[in-house]
């Protein structure tokens, strides 16, 4: 399911509103305009950054600091177990990219929970 050109995030719950919807029918809380407007930098509603998540994984992927970012603290300690092979460094890096080039809607549709992803 992807978002419409209309309808946008609810900055508080994360429920799919219309886009000029200036409060949230689901929870009632007053919508805020996003503080970034380039989808690189956007927030998803529970706080976390797309840009910031791909940064740790390119940088900090060896660690799987992004993992621990990004809600999945399982994976995490996969890749701080397994740091010493070099895998984790492999995968990070091409997690960082593919969190790049990844739409705002698919980033907050897998990272937007409150409580993070897979």
């Amino acid at each position: 399911m992807a978002i419409q050109p209309d309808e946008k995030y609810c900055t508080e719950c994360g429920a799919l509103i219309n886009r000029k919807a200036e409060i949230c029918p689901k929870c009632g809380i007053r919508q805020t305009p996003a503080p970034f407007t380039s989808s690189l930098g956007a927030i998803a509603p529970n706080g976390r950054s797309r840009l910031a998540a791909a940064l740790f994984a390119l940088f900090l992927g060896s660690l799987g600091i992004h993992k621990f970012y990004l809600g999945s603290i399982g994976w995490g300690i996969m890749y701080i177990l397994f740091c010493w092979t070099g895998i984790p460094t492999i995968v990070g890096f091409i997690e960082g990219v593919l969190l790049l080039i990844m739409s705002e809607e698919t980033f907050n549709m897998k990272y937007g929970g409150s409580y993070g992803g897979s």
